[in-house]
């Protein structure tokens, strides 16, 4: 089974775009087919994989707008055996013209069926805001993974976030749910930080991640390499937090579909 899981939150700067690309790497490495879908029109995931957003010809616009085929608009990172739909500065266009389509809300969930026997995981790594973009990601998700940072906004903007999930899935997509939240940025020196973590755990019980990711300076360098923190700094803590991620969202996937027979 395809697990498609839709990285939320409508806060910026929370690591959403960090965990999608390490999360990512770390399950290739552990063997899984992964497909990266860059939705954000800024292009950062894009960008963390050493792409050049400005010489994207076919990408997730032209997925989307041009009804291209998904190959076409797949680019495959041989060296750490990974794929990416990558993202360039034309979809800010595409907020604007899904508008007027037929079936907007469920374009992305039609274009990526055909890859759905390829890969093992699809890691949709939205924009900042609750758009039609993001939307979109929900539409086509199983479930969402939502960075949380640990500061003392976090829960602002989750409940809100919360109610736009329960409102896909009784409209749009039955199957959707939170897959977990996982506490980000995590300072080890600051009482605040495990306040923060109390804090959410006591508004979605059961729903956090055992794995916590520290800030570290070596997962802010990595992508000004182009490079996830499994192929620059692996050794370093943030690099052992995200396989600590993988290994356990691994670990608890198999015992879903287990469960369920898949």
């Amino acid at each position: 089974m395809t697990h498609i899981y839709a990285l939320v939150n409508q806060k910026g700067g929370v690591g959403k775009t960090t965990t999608t690309i390490n999360l990512g790497a770390y399950l290739a490495q552990l063997g899984q087919r992964v497909l990266l879908v860059d939705m954000d029109a800024q292009a950062n995931a894009t960008s963390c994989l050493g792409i050049d957003k400005r010489t994207v010809e076919s990408g997730i616009y032209e997925l989307l707008m041009d009804d291209k085929p998904i190959a076409d608009c797949t680019l495959v990172n041989t060296k750490l055996n990974i794929s990416i739909i990558p993202s360039s500065p034309s979809l800010s266009g595409a907020e604007v013209e899904l508008v007027n389509e037929l079936a907007r809300e469920s374009r992305l969930k039609t274009r990526l069926k055909p890859a759905l026997k390829q890969f093992d995981y699809i890691l949709l790594d939205c924009p900042p805001a609750l758009s039609l973009l993001t939307l979109n990601a929900l539409v086509a998700a199983e479930a969402v993974i939502i960075p949380v940072q640990c500061e003392y906004l976090a829960l602002e903007g989750l409940g809100q976030l919360a109610q736009t999930i329960n409102r896909v899935r009784s409209a749009m997509n039955t199957h959707l749910h939170i897959r977990g939240l996982l506490m980000t940025m995590f300072d080890v020196r600051a009482t605040l930080s495990t306040q923060v973590v109390e804090e959410v755990r006591k508004h979605f019980p059961g729903k956090i991640f055992h794995t916590i990711i520290p800030r570290n300076v070596r997962l802010a360098e990595a992508p000004s390499h182009g490079l996830p923190i499994s192929a620059f700094a692996p050794s370093s803590p943030g690099g052992q937090a995200y396989l600590a991620l993988a290994e356990e969202l691994l670990k608890g996937d198999k015992k879903l579909d287990a469960s369920r027979g898949d």
